[in-house]
């Protein structure tokens, strides 16, 4: 059964390669001497974020390493690259977009029924890597050019900065996927509060923090904004976690529509894009042995796997937040989308959407 290759050198380097080692090594500590000069502010951890020119903050090690692939990455036509803000269903994403991309390069044992078990046996960011925390990391410049098509990449780098060769090519696919910010901000302080010696009992000052655009790559409204202008200027596939977690199936057919290779009838009579569901859900993500007790190496650290993988329900903000702290929220976002025509869910049951026009 076919796999991804891993973006790590598979034996030691040449010569010249450890010439360009020396070189990438150069590069990298150029930008952190330069990133070092940048503003910094409170994160709520032990270590500051740093404030990139382009407006959004996030740490030393992961600010240098975007600012390495906007020099180096070289995105091709065939590409699909996942783009989120952190805490939106990255993790979800991963896991449906690696398993019907692998079935639909063939690589399914046929049947679409062996890869299902990489799932169980690799997290989804083994499977499809951050750019900025996994990728252009440990003074690396790797070679991308081994990877089959189409290549599954993610980010949460904002649009500003996201690398030029994205928008250069013209086929690349860009899928971006938005969550409700008071979700979002709580998913997000579970994991990062995960992280700290002593967590917090209490969300209020990340909680002034966030509000104030002050958050891993944040803010998150011009995040989400610039992405959604983006995508109009550049047509790419913009999605909600509550879509997503209201009607998984028909979320996997449209992604598969925009990628350019819909289920087959056969497919679909067969059950692949079901089995891929399943195999995707929150329940059977979250039993398996790998993303109970293994790690996956980000931004040059191991992290357990088990911290990406939370309750994964809509509307959980109302359990931590109160009803102010939802209203400053949603106060904010109907500020910043006015007149973008962007449409955004709203808590109901349905769920309904709202344009902010």
């Amino acid at each position: 059964m076919a796999s991804q290759p891993s973006l790590l050198p598979a034996s030691a380097p040449s010569a010249g390669e450890e010439e360009d080692e020396e070189t990438h090594r150069e590069v990298y500590e150029q930008l952190r001497q330069l990133v070092s000069t940048y503003p910094t502010v409170p994160s709520g951890l032990d270590t500051p974020y740093h404030r990139h020119p382009d407006g959004w903050y996030t740490f030393l090690p992961a600010m240098v390493s975007v600012m390495v692939a906007q020099r180096h990455f070289p995105a091709r036509d065939t590409d699909i690259l996942l783009t989120t803000f952190p805490k939106c269903g990255t993790t979800w994403l991963k896991a449906l977009l690696y398993l019907y991309a692998t079935v639909r390069r063939g690589h399914d044992g046929g049947g679409g029924v062996d890869v299902l078990a990489q799932l169980r046996q690799q997290n989804p960011h083994q499977l499809v890597p951050f750019l900025e925390i996994q990728v252009y990391v440990r003074d690396r410049v790797p070679d991308l050019s081994s990877l089959p098509a189409p290549r599954l990449l993610a980010t949460h780098i904002p649009r500003p900065s996201v690398p030029a060769s994205v928008a250069a090519a013209s086929g690349c696919k860009v899928v971006y996927m938005r969550r409700d910010p008071k979700d979002c901000f709580v998913s997000l302080w579970h994991f990062l509060n995960a992280q700290r010696p002593e967590p917090r009992d209490d969300v209020g000052e990340d909680f002034r923090l966030f509000c104030d655009g002050v958050s891993l790559v944040g803010p998150y409204w011009e995040h989400v904004l610039a992405y959604w202008r983006w995508h109009v200027e550049r047509p790419g596939l913009f999605m909600t976690y509550e879509e997503l977690s209201a009607d998984t199936l028909g979320q996997l057919r449209r992604l598969a529509e925009f990628v350019g290779r819909p289920f087959t009838d056969e497919e679909r009579t067969a059950g692949v894009d079901e089995a891929i569901v399943k195999a995707c859900s929150v329940e059977s993500l979250t039993g398996a042995e790998v993303n109970r007790s293994g790690t996956v190496e980000l931004m040059e650290a191991p992290m357990r796997n088990a911290m990406f993988f939370r309750r994964g329900v809509v509307g959980d903000w109302q359990n931590y937040l109160s009803p102010e702290m939802a209203r400053r929220i949603d106060e904010i976002t109907d500020s910043k989308f006015r007149g973008s025509g962007l449409v955004f869910p709203r808590m109901t049951n349905p769920i309904r959407f709202y344009r902010f026009t």
